[in-house]
């Protein structure tokens, strides 16, 4: 029976080879989408592997800092931040106590004084960029690349620069360390390093709802395509029964057709996922991209993949003719299916319910410590029994559509695809299903973005001189700066850069007559912080000073303008009560900056303020602070548009299979119609009503569906209200619909074709 199945499968004409590729396109299509999301979570649990060693010295870690206690030849060690061109650059400064310190992964050796080893990123910047803008900023010369092995990324730039002890040593930050940490940044239990890798848990939660959300659709268009000429293959099957065929026997046939195509899909999917893996690691969905080695498969992985979906399609096969193995008699004794009832709601009831209990009554959001896999398998769950319950309701809808319809209708195409709506739901709502999973993911993943962006001010406040104003905040627990001849030296070095419009320094002042614990540093207690008015002119990202005033009260937020709400630029600030030499006698807060924009003028500037300040937080523009605090938000923009610009295309293909298998298994009853008389253009009418009918209700129900999803997301991981989403979300579902019209009018010309007298003949 297995030959006779392999023979039935290759030899059943152009229909027959049409069906064949075409589950194998779709199974492919799902398989590498599925492989690389397996692919994807290996890769960031590899990439914050290699982010574990810039973790030594912090308390979290398994290196923590170890000043004092005896142990032979520790190492002196001091991570800090430094940017370039918008770019974060992790800086490493080491001294080295003994022979037997310990090194750090990607060199072969600890650098001496003198020397260092920067990534090959960063060591292509330092040797095209003149020194004044970066390499004046590391003392001594490269001595090697730093290897992958320490590298999160292939565009990292990190570099490793040695010291003396003495000159290390009373550094603030500098600790003595005794081991490299193999901490991972999401392992790592409170004193971690900031900023430092990425929360894997997060990502993983985020990757597996892009792989629940991909995956449906991709299984509604493997579906689609294994039903084309459903009909006829049934047919056969029955004919089969009839001269003695035994239902285990047609199991077999059919299992082989769907196993072939199926195997022949893994295979496509295999392909694919190579084919496309280092175009896949190009995108950042942490941040930074990945290296192509880092896509890797695990033995698990594969054997999950390339055994489990041949044996889902076999049980679905057999599944879907389990009519003809009862008995070969139900293919000819056709009735009118009963119609569906309203418990088809439970499992939508079901996935909300799940959404809604971890969003108000486990509220999983505010234990951080819960289990990376815990937490996703509450959220991929709840999701996945929406979109299921989404299914199972879609044919209640067509059939409350049908009714509808059937009571509004004034012409036959109308009437037609109405009656035929309401005595069949299930097949109706069949053609659309992916489209109707396209739009609930397409609206969660919007309403997700569009809320996270509103709740964290998105780019507001963001103004045309952020990108070319320069702050270098200093640490408070620091000592004063010695002397004002150093501060005047810096601010000369600084205003003398080309480019360079004005510096100014913003200064604090205790709160006069507040009151503060006894013992506490001044530092420490309520301050306010004043600017210099003559500095103004020059950085016009701080705003203005009002007519007459030598000094004003400023409270900057380089994050998003004044407190949040109104721009820095345009502020008018209140003045001081103080006389320029008071004002010069109070501690300097913050150096800021104002260029050009132009990046020699940034960057110099920076190596002034980085050999003028030394501080463990790099100068940064106001531009590159906003574009830390989204970098996330743009990650998860990223994946919204890889989700929602992977499952639109393929729901539209499942649409396209599907109208054409309903056409092709409808060609007699359309036929003899037209032999009675019916005009091709209400046939053709009478298709756009079926699919367009139940697409409205139920795309209506898909949003509804989405954003309560999204609300219940937002509430439970982010503690987050859903904002409405803008324009931009309504043009997306319009040209949805739109594209969907343009897929049904591409089959309608397949009428003439099919419908012919000829068709009403042979049949």
């Amino acid at each position: 029976m297995i030959r006779l199945g392999f023979r039935l499968t290759l030899s059943g004409g152009r229909e027959a080879i049409t069906r064949l590729a075409l589950i194998a396109v779709a199974v492919a299509i799902g398989v590498g989408l599925l492989l690389s999301t397996l692919a994807g979570l290996n890769a960031v649990n590899s990439q914050n592997d290699r982010y574990a060693w810039l973790e030594t010295g912090y308390a979290g870690s398994d290196a923590p800092a170890s000043r004092g206690t005896g142990t032979a030849d520790p190492l002196w060690w001091q991570l800090r931040a430094d940017y370039f061109s918008g770019s974060l650059i992790g800086r490493v400064d080491l001294a080295a106590t003994g022979p037997h310190s310990p090194v750090p992964p990607g060199i072969p050796r600890l650098p001496a004084a003198g020397e260092y080893y920067a990534s090959p990123a960063l060591a292509a910047w330092l040797h095209r960029t003149p020194a004044a803008q970066l390499g004046d900023r590391y003392p001594g010369r490269e001595v090697g690349t730093i290897g992958a092995a320490a590298l999160p990324s292939p565009d990292s730039l990190v570099i490793v620069i040695g010291h003396r002890v003495a000159d290390l040593a009373h550094q603030r930050g500098a600790d003595e360390v005794t081991a490299i940490s193999t901490t991972v940044p999401s392992s790592c239990d409170g004193g971690c390093a900031v900023g430092v890798g990425q929360n894997s848990n997060s990502i993983t939660l985020i990757l597996s709802v892009v792989t629940a959300a991909l995956l449906f659709p991709v299984l509604v268009f493997i579906g689609g395509a294994t039903r084309l000429s459903a009909a006829r293959r049934e047919q056969r099957f029955a004919a089969m029964r009839l001269v003695g065929a035994t239902p285990r026997q047609i199991s077999v046939i059919a299992t082989v057709e769907s196993a072939f195509a199926t195997v022949l899909g893994v295979l496509g999917g295999f392909g694919l996922f190579y084919a496309f893996r280092a175009e896949v690691a190009r995108i950042p969905f942490t941040g930074e991209r990945f290296f192509t080695s880092d896509l890797a498969l695990s033995g698990l992985d594969v054997g999950v993949v390339a055994v489990g979906v041949p044996v889902a399609a076999a049980v679905a096969a057999r599944l879907a003719l389990r009519r003809v193995t009862i008995s070969p008699l139900g293919v000819t004794r056709r009735v009118t299916p009963r119609p569906p009832r309203v418990w088809r709601i439970v499992p939508l009831l079901a996935g909300i319910g799940e959404l809604g209990y971890f969003a108000f009554v486990r509220d999983i959001g505010a234990h951080t410590g819960t289990a990376p896999g815990i937490e996703a398998l509450a959220f991929v769950t709840g999701v996945v029994l929406v979109m299921i319950g989404l299914v199972t309701l879609g044919p209640w809808l067509t059939l409350l559509s049908a009714r509808v319809v059937a009571r509004r209708a004034n012409r036959p195409a109308g009437l037609l695809a109405a009656r035929r709506l309401a005595d069949n739901p299930q097949a109706g709502f069949r053609a659309i299903t992916g489209l109707v999973l396209a739009v609930f993911v397409g609206t969660c993943a919007i309403g997700i973005i569009t809320s996270i962006a509103a709740n964290n001010g998105g780019s507001d406040g963001i103004t045309g001189t952020d990108a070319d104003t320069l702050f270098d905040a200093f640490d408070p627990m620091q000592p004063t700066q010695p002397t004002l001849s150093v501060t005047a030296a810096t601010t000369q070095r600084l205003r003398s850069i080309p480019g360079v419009t004005g510096v100014a320094l913003i200064r604090d002042r205790p709160v006069p007559g507040a009151q503060r614990p006894p013992g506490v540093d001044p530092r420490f207690g309520p301050i306010e912080q004043l600017v210099s008015c003559a500095d103004f002119a020059g950085v016009p990202a701080l705003g203005h000073c009002p007519a007459g005033a030598s000094a004003v009260l400023i409270t900057p937020n380089y994050g998003g303008g004044l407190d949040g709400s109104s721009p820095m630029p345009t502020t008018t600030w209140p003045t001081a009560d103080i006389s320029t030499t008071q004002l010069q006698q109070l501690r300097i807060d913050t150096v800021v900056v104002g260029t050009d924009g132009s990046r020699g003028a940034i960057e110099q500037a920076r190596t002034a303020l980085d050999l003028g300040f030394p501080n463990t937080f790099a100068p940064e523009t106001i531009g590159e602070t906003h574009a830390d605090q989204s970098r996330l938000l743009d990650a998860y923009r990223q994946l919204a548009n890889v989700v929602i610009l992977t499952s639109l295309p393929i729901a539209g293909c499942s649409l396209a299979v599907s109208v054409a298998g309903g056409l092709a298994d409808r060609k007699r009853p359309f036929s003899l119609l037209r032999l009675a008389g019916t005009p091709l253009h209400t046939l053709r009418n009478v298709v756009g009503f079926e699919t367009v009918a139940p697409l409205v209700i139920t795309a209506a129900g898909a949003v509804g569906a989405g954003f309560l999803a999204a609300y219940l997301f937002l509430r439970a991981q982010l503690r987050e209200s859903l904002e409405a989403p803008g324009l931009e979300y309504y043009l997306i579902v319009c040209a949805g619909l739109l594209a969907s019209l343009a897929v049904i009018a591409t089959t309608l010309p397949l009428l003439n074709r099919l419908t012919g007298p000829e068709t009403a003949r042979n049949d």
